[in-house]
């Protein structure tokens, strides 16, 4: 993982479970004296388990802050006068305000936990009858340190192709000062990665709050998906969809209150001790960001499930205030804004087959994904027909858009497009003049934290920064 030691010097330290940020020192490239001998720490089979949960535990939802604030999905009312990521709404992006680059030292830090384990896999002391344990918490570990991987480069990644500058790939917690690798090199030990935890993992693990095979699956088509590897991106979405197929309409808002599982592959447990995600949006009474209307007139108000269980209609909120509220982390009365992250749907995974399938001009079965899925979510639902490729992929924008509303996806899918960011006049009233953001500018690629450039002389900045 990446982190500090004296000012903004960068160490990748051994640091285990939740001890994951080291004291400063004054004196620098000393070996750390307040880490844990992972030879002690890691004892037996129960003990690897504490490690990945550990891992786990470090996961957050600052990505899905980021894509709202920086994209489309979103509009600053006017009662939001003070509310943090204003400045990042505008694009006024910053590499040394952790709004936008906290996801950078919070993915290195379960990467380091994840590899901590990792390296004590083969040496702890396991009874027979516990080798399959060992067996899938191998797994489930090299899986999450994928996925920390695959997320460091949709946020931090010049862009996405094999030659543009990626991330660093660690794959042990050592002391150094590295330089990123390409987006190409990355992806390779990603799926590298993610290919051998499959076979780890056992088939009949269901536990949505961890990584199953099917989760699996679903990281794999994601990242296949950003790789352009229309064949695989397919084949393993269609694996998680046989492994999960569709919510019927009727628990589709139960996914949302946590009140149905359906559907879902991997989700993200949140409990009253976490921060609250709902809050980001609408916090003591304050709708500090709410939905983008560009993104409300999507939606078929009446026969869409999506839009009651993604947008709260409020006309009784007053004068002045927002009556949209952004409804797909609100919660209960007893805890407002308090709800799972859902990291991984099969909604997602039909909507990644379609553009998949239309890549390789398989128009049929591409139209009839993305049919499939309209027909799941809006009641009354004509397939239907489209012209050209060009015409359908639109479609399937337009549908990401849609579906996967407030999930972390937007600006990265138009960043796949090489497409700026637009907002209509409605939703940039308090926007400065921030309404087309182009490809190359500030806040379309995420910037390195100063912090760590200052640091290491090796991690190169992306270009505007």
């Amino acid at each position: 993982m990446i982190i500090r030691y004296i000012k903004y010097t960068i160490r990748y330290s051994a640091v285990l479970l939740s001890l994951c940020v080291l004291s400063c020192n004054k004196q620098l490239d000393l070996q750390p004296s307040d880490t844990i001998d992972a030879s002690k720490a890691y004892r037996t089979v129960a003990d690897l388990n504490g490690g990945l949960l550990g891992a786990y535990a470090g996961l957050s939802d600052n990505t899905i802050y980021a894509v709202s604030l920086t994209s489309d999905e979103i509009t600053l009312p006017n009662e939001n006068g003070t509310g943090g990521g204003v400045a990042s709404y505008r694009w006024q992006i910053d590499p040394s305000s952790t709004t936008i680059t906290a996801p950078f030292t919070e993915l290195y830090i379960v990467i380091n936990r994840a590899n901590q384990a990792l390296a004590a896999v083969d040496k702890v002391t396991a009874k027979p009858d516990e080798e399959p344990l060992r067996a899938q918490y191998h797994g489930e570990l090299l899986a999450l340190r994928a996925f920390c991987h695959f997320e460091l480069l949709q946020n931090f990644a010049e862009a996405y192709e094999p030659n543009a500058l990626g991330v660093p790939f660690m794959d042990s917690s050592v002391i150094s000062k590295p330089s990123r690798q390409t987006f190409g090199e990355v992806m390779g030990r990603i799926m590298a990665d993610l290919q051998t935890a499959k076979g780890l993992i056992p088939a009949d693990f269901t536990d949505d709050t961890r990584i199953t095979p099917a989760a699996v699956a679903a990281i794999q088509a994601r990242a296949a998906l950003y790789a352009k590897s229309w064949n695989d991106a397919a084949t393993f979405a269609t694996e998680a969809i046989q492994a999960m197929p569709l919510a019927a309409k009727a628990d589709f808002s139960g996914i949302w209150t946590d009140t149905k599982e359906t559907e879902v592959l991997w989700k993200l447990k949140k409990t009253a001790d976490d921060d609250f995600m709902g809050k980001l949006y609408y916090n003591n009474e304050i709708v500090l960001y709410a939905p983008a209307f560009e993104l409300i007139n999507q939606f078929d108000k009446t026969n869409d499930v999506r839009y009651a269980a993604y947008i709260l209609f409020d006309n009784t909120r007053g004068a002045g205030k927002s009556q949209y509220l952004v409804n797909k982390y609100m919660g209960s009365d007893d805890a407002l804004g308090l709800a799972d992250i859902k990291l991984f749907r099969t909604g997602e995974m039909y909507l990644i087959r379609a553009e998949a399938r239309a890549e390789n001009n398989d128009l049929t079965g591409a139209a009839k994904d993305l049919n499939d899925l309209r027909a799941a979510r809006i009641t009354g639902y004509t397939p239907q027909a489209f012209a050209s490729k060009d015409a359908l992929i639109t479609a399937i924008y337009t549908e990401r858009y849609k579906e996967l509303a407030f999930e972390g996806h937007r600006l990265f899918d138009l960043r796949r497009r090489d497409m700026p960011v637009t907002r209509e006049p409605a939703d940039a009233t308090n926007a400065l003049g921030a309404v087309l953001l182009k490809p190359g500018q500030k806040g379309y690629a995420y910037p390195i934290p100063d912090a760590e450039t200052k640091a290491n002389k090796n991690m190169q900045q992306n270009p505007a920064y």
